[in-house]
């Protein structure tokens, strides 16, 4: 064990001596955004409950404010800083083959945009794929059967493939960063080298390049209304990526907590039911003294029931069909109004089928 300690810390301090970052500080830095966005997402959630029809766009359309937000803030770091809003943080930086460019100077153009796509977009499409996998697998539980048509049939044939995709993915993630640990590649993911970059430490003529860099040239009365609404567009944009910056810098820690707090504990689901009031215990739809035609009428077809389905939030019986279409396209119970989601659904099996 004291052999093995020794020889990380060898590791560590050789790192060091190179310019190169800890296997350590690389993973904290890589970790960071992924803590902001399920406790921002947790917040929305919080706000979304509280007030629906002021809030309810932005927990639907989450995923696109988050990405163009994404998309604002590492492009304004990655042109001032040559690094992400994440790498900054931990005073770290985007280098290409020479490492000599200065980070005040931004990347190069096509470093810049690869590494944009890798850090925002990619996430978002990977985001919304695993979405529409997750509602495949759902489909599929409920026994929804699709036409089998040859795109059909592709499509379930990748989703049967995309777990081994995301097991190959890992596996090369953990072998780049096991290679990082003994020094035989420059990076320690493979988004990293995709993108044609290495980090490395901030330089003191960074800080100091950094701190006195001026904000851009000022509007002079000879440039054409182009340049000027150009220029003004970027301040706006820059401006606005400094004010998000500033806000997460501030709160990265207490949305690590939180995003900490609800994930260990797993409450939040549990809280968000035993937090809804009792429903009052359903009426029956007709007048008739337990008619057991009557009894089984569905509350939204207002027909027998077929293949009766309890929805948990509400306790009202379905139609499996009427309440599994209702609820996965709005997401409450159609007579309380409960958030209400498919897992929510109950299949009720009776001695008479």
């Amino acid at each position: 064990m004291r052999v093995m300690a020794e020889r990380g810390a060898h590791l560590t301090t050789a790192a060091s001596a190179e310019n190169r970052p800890s296997i350590f500080e690389v993973l904290a830095q890589d970790s960071l955004m992924s803590a902001v966005k399920p406790a921002l997402l947790h917040a929305v959630k919080i706000l979304a409950t509280s007030n629906p029809a002021r809030y309810g766009f932005l927990w639907q359309r989450f995923d696109e404010i988050y990405a163009i937000l994404d998309v604002l803030l590492q492009h304004h770091f990655l042109s001032h800083t040559s690094a992400s809003f994440s790498e900054n943080f931990y005073g770290l930086k985007r280098v290409g083959e020479d490492g000599t460019r200065a980070a005040h100077l931004g990347l190069r153009r096509r470093q810049h945009w690869r590494s944009l796509f890798l850090l925002a977009l990619l996430p978002y499409l990977h985001t919304k794929l695993e979405k529409v996998l997750a509602r495949q697998r759902d489909e599929d539980d409920f026994s929804i059967r699709l036409p089998q048509s040859i795109m059909q049939k592709l499509y379930r044939a990748f989703l049967a493939a995309y777990p081994f995709v995301c097991m190959a993915w890992d596996g090369w993630v953990f072998c780049h960063q096991l290679l990082y640990v003994f020094g035989k590649t420059r990076t320690h993911s493979p988004l990293l080298w995709l993108a044609g970059v290495k980090l490395s430490y901030l330089t003191a003529n960074d800080i100091h390049s950094l701190d006195l860099k001026p904000s851009g040239p000022a509007l002079s009365p000879s440039q054409s209304f182009g340049e000027k609404f150009q220029r003004l567009v970027s301040t706006a944009v820059g401006g606005l990526a400094v004010s998000l910056s500033t806000s997460l810098s501030i709160g990265v820690f207490f949305l690590q907590f939180l995003e900490w707090w609800y994930s260990s504990e797993n409450q939040s689901t549990v809280k968000s039911l035993t937090s809804l009031p009792t429903p009052p215990p359903p009426l029956h739809l007709h007048s008739q003294e337990t008619s057991h035609t009557h009894i089984k009428v569905c509350p939204l077809c207002r027909k027998v029931r077929s293949n009766d389905t309890a929805l948990a939030t509400s306790g009202y019986v379905f139609c499996y069909k009427c309440i599994y279409v209702y609820v996965k396209a709005n997401h409450r119970c159609p007579l309380t109004g409960y958030p209400s989601g498919l897992q929510h659904l109950i299949k009720i099996y009776t001695p008479d089928g």
